[in-house]
């Protein structure tokens, strides 16, 4: 069953213009940031993105597989992207690809919307190539958990000794860890929920269509966010990462090396 409140951001940033705001957000740059810095320095080779949404984490490359469960998001992304990539309506518990398919995969803020979570990370370890790497980021810390996770549906935060355990459970090793995200954003996203709620549940909501008053704030919101990601970031590095709120987990079949 679906969460009430899980779509409910989609809803507001099918439009094209509600997903360029929605492509400027300090989280998802920071994401961007941390997983293509990683890709980066890897070898090239097909890449999997589960649960890619509307804005997918990877969108420089022709060899990649933008997978949703969503057929109307994954309509959208294509047009957006031009048809570059590949699409497949697809739930994150099973995949509809080979064994050892893919030399890479970039599962990005989507396990934690995830009840069977275990089975995700054994379709994600299952379609790894031997010597590819999968990246994951999720929210980090039970402690956190608060009502802006409920509103997004979120069933869980994860601790790393859990993370470490589910990937093993499917043949992935950890083998690095790395901050994205410090107190500042817990603090934030919990702000910007209570205000969320308040803006989209009142009678002059209803009459104005949704969220139209997105649309006005636009420009703030874009430019807010980009200079809001410099902070977000410095607090990131600030942080011991026992406090971190969101860690991105790099992961490979074979021996461990985290560091």
């Amino acid at each position: 069953m679906q969460h009430p409140n899980e779509k409910r951001f989609e809803d507001f940033f099918m439009e094209d213009r509600y997903i360029a705001v929605k492509n400027h957000l300090y989280n998802y740059r920071l994401r961007r940031m941390a997983i293509n810095g990683r890709l980066a320095e890897q070898e090239p080779g097909w890449l999997l993105e589960v649960g890619s949404g509307l804005s997918p984490i990877v969108t420089d490359r022709d060899q990649i597989v933008y997978s949703e469960l969503s057929f109307r998001a994954l309509q959208t992304l294509k047009r957006l992207n031009g048809g570059r990539g590949h699409y497949v309506v697809a739930d994150g518990t099973m995949l509809p690809f080979k064994d050892e398919a893919v030399e890479h995969v970039v599962c990005s803020e989507v396990l934690e919307h995830v009840e069977h979570d275990t089975v995700a990370i054994g379709e994600i370890g299952r379609v790894l190539k031997k010597d590819g790497t999968a990246y994951v980021t999720v929210p980090h810390r039970q402690f956190y958990f608060a009502s802006d996770d409920a509103f997004v549906a979120h069933f869980r935060r994860y601790e790393i000794n859990e993370m470490r355990g589910k990937m093993a459970q499917s043949g992935l090793q950890l083998n690095r860890i790395q901050k994205v995200m410090g107190p500042l954003e817990k603090v934030t996203m919990w702000s910007v929920v209570k205000v969320f709620s308040l803006l989209t549940s009142g009678p002059a909501t209803k009459k104005e269509g949704g969220g139209s008053w997105l649309l006005r704030l636009e420009p703030f919101i874009k430019w807010g966010n980009i200079c809001y990601t410099g902070a977000a970031w410095l607090d990131a590095r600030i942080w011991p990462r026992a406090l971190s709120t969101v860690l991105l987990f790099e992961a490979s079949p074979g021996q461990s090396h985290e560091s």
